[in-house]
């Protein structure tokens, strides 16, 4: 059957099982949006493009699908950019579809032209420019197929205004012939057998995972190995929620995971830290070795032989050397572990992890999670502990950047993967709000909460508008201390205490701004306050913006300083 450009769109759109759209028309992609009534997608039109990009991230992060994003040409596909480049440094799978000048008028200057291809090819996984109709069933084949397969990521495909609109004939592919690209997901028996070889000798292991592992879904094999070598385990920002921080006790209420030590890194804790640096054996899993995470390279775990297992081979001994390095999908690796550890089990396991498990411990009472909650201030991290109480830890978290992104990693208690949701490798302001849009479009019914700053809200507070026309009942809970709160404590250690363009005395009074778009707003300027309006909001079936008044004194502790292992922590 011939098609239109614009009608094969959404055939192709309809047969990778796109559900949702996140968009913003305009002239070069107005044909697509003629189509877009009769397509059966839902699109949620945003308020600026940068939105866009992060709700189709948020989307995918939530969900495990493919998230996709729409805009016109020229400033609408420069403006997903930020977009693009924070999905790429995580690994999120997203499509970006991008209107482009005619073919016939690309290199001209025309009006709202842009070689968006040049632009996004250094924060991409791939880029298409369709110059043929022919091509275009072809290429969307194909950027579904990169962006979800080995380490996933984003794919932008610009469509020049012509293309949409020429006529063919409608042909889908069958399947998919990249022959430079050839994903490796059957991890190598020999190296698993290695890598057992060296877990089995270990007296001080610790298992070090990263977002590859709730990426690959393969967080309960996982746990299950931890468990079967009673290896404590720690997790990059990322890796959040791919282990179980609470299990439950022997009366049914849940209690700490005696196997999780918390995130590790700048901002890690005390123990996870502490672990890694004395270690003799860290299987890496699914991590990038980030320097966030390793603070100086010389003084991560420099007792340890490494086994990394990751999908993507230019990650392997790309930041720190390694002993064994392991190619794969996380998932497989690790059920061939299992399967090597039910064979072959560590002999002695008890009495041998005894005295290491007993000192991760005792790190961990020496210097727990802590901060004193008075009878006036609100705490910061007293607002995180209310959240996960009052929804019971039965949510979907995104968090802006900064200090309310490192509170929230270490005070809310993820004990499921895809329920964290926060920028990480490019540390984006102004990414959790949207992300909680995306998240709640592909979870309706579910509590999603975005844990913000009140610098970050502000950098795309316009889609407040989008979740009450589309009724979304996203929650956002400010922990509003009148400063840029990261930089303001970089400021206060290391620079003197020069305040330089961090103070935010001049901010909106958010529940009369919640209530110009429509939505509700709550404020608490008290701790007695916190859980009532917490409990309100999360009853409430609308959109809600909660304003807390926090210490603006409060700092994110421990801190690992630049140059500094992550042994030397400031504790407070």
């Amino acid at each position: 059957m011939k098609l239109k450009g614009a009608q094969i769109f959404f055939e192709c759109l309809k047969r990778e099982g796109v559900e949702v759209i996140f968009g913003f028309p305009g002239g070069s992609v107005l044909d697509i949006y003629h189509e877009m009534p009769k397509s059966g997608i839902r699109h949620v039109m945003v308020r600026h493009e940068q939105a866009a990009a992060h709700m189709a991230d948020g989307y995918a992060r939530a969900s495990g699908r493919v998230g996709v994003c729409l805009v016109t040409s020229g400033p609408g596909a420069t403006n997903t950019v930020t977009g693009v480049a924070t999905a790429n440094m995580d690994s999120v799978p997203i499509v970006v579809f991008t209107g482009q000048v005619p073919t016939a008028m690309i290199g001209d200057d025309a009006f709202q032209e842009v070689d968006i291809i040049g632009i996004t090819r250094p924060c991409t996984k791939h880029s298409y420019l369709v110059k043929d109709v022919n091509d275009l069933a072809r290429v969307i084949r194909e950027a579904f197929y990169l962006a979800r397969t080995g380490r996933p990521g984003p794919v932008v495909v610009d469509l020049p205004k012509d293309v949409i609109q020429a006529v063919t004939e409608f042909k889908y592919p069958k399947k998919v012939d990249l022959p430079g690209y050839r994903p490796n997901l059957e991890a190598h028996a020999g190296q698993i057998k290695r890598a057992y070889q060296l877990i089995k000798k270990a007296k001080s292991p610790v298992i070090y995972a990263g977002g590859g592992v709730i990426l690959s879904g393969s967080s309960e094999e996982l746990t299950r190995f931890a468990q079967m070598i009673q290896a404590p385990v720690t997790a990059t920002l990322m890796g959040l929620g791919c282990f179980p921080a609470v299990i439950p006790g022997e009366k049914g209420q849940m209690i700490p995971n005696p196997l999780w030590l918390g995130m590790l890194g700048m901002h890690g804790t005390y123990r996870a830290n502490m672990a890694v640096t004395h270690s003799d054996l860290l299987l890496a899993v699914g991590a990038r070795f980030d320097d966030r995470v390793t603070g100086k390279i010389a003084g991560f775990a420099p007792n340890a032989k490494i086994v990394h297992i990751d999908v993507d081979p230019t990650s392997i001994s790309k930041n720190v050397p390694v002993d064994i390095p392991i190619v794969g999908d996380c998932r497989n690796a690790l059920q061939k572990l299992i399967s090597l550890a039910e064979a072959e089990p560590v002999e002695n396991l008890e009495s041998v992890r005894a005295p290491w498990l007993d000192q991760v411990g005792e790190w961990g009472r020496k210097f727990p999670l802590s901060y004193e909650q008075g009878p006036d201030l609100i705490k910061p991290q007293f607002v995180v502990e209310k959240i996960y109480e009052v929804s019971k830890g039965d949510a979907i978290i995104t968090t802006e950047v900064g200090q309310n992104q490192m509170w929230t990693a270490q005070f809310f208690h993820f004990n499921r993967p895809r329920t964290f949701l926060s920028s990480g490798g490019l540390g984006t302001m102004g990414y959790g709000f949207p992300a909680a849009v995306g998240a709640q479009v592909a979870f309706p019914d579910r509590l999603v909460v975005d844990i913000a700053g009140d610098g970050s809200i502000q950098m795309n507070i316009q889609e407040l508008i989008t979740v009450v026309c589309n009724n979304l009942p996203v929650k956002v809970a400010i922990l509003n201390n009148r400063y840029l709160g990261m930089v303001r404590q970089w400021q206060e250690l290391f620079y003197d205490k020069n305040y330089s363009s961090t103070c935010l005395d001049s901010s909106p009074d958010y529940v009369k701004l919640a209530e110009a778009y429509g939505a509700v707003g709550f404020r608490a300027a008290k701790p007695e306050d916190v859980e009532p309006v917490l409990r309100e909001a999360f009853s409430v079936r609308r959109p809600v913006l909660m304003d807390f008044l926090v210490d603006p004194t409060e700092g994110v502790y421990p801190m690992v300083p630049a140059g500094k292992s992550i042994s030397e922590m400031l504790l407070d």
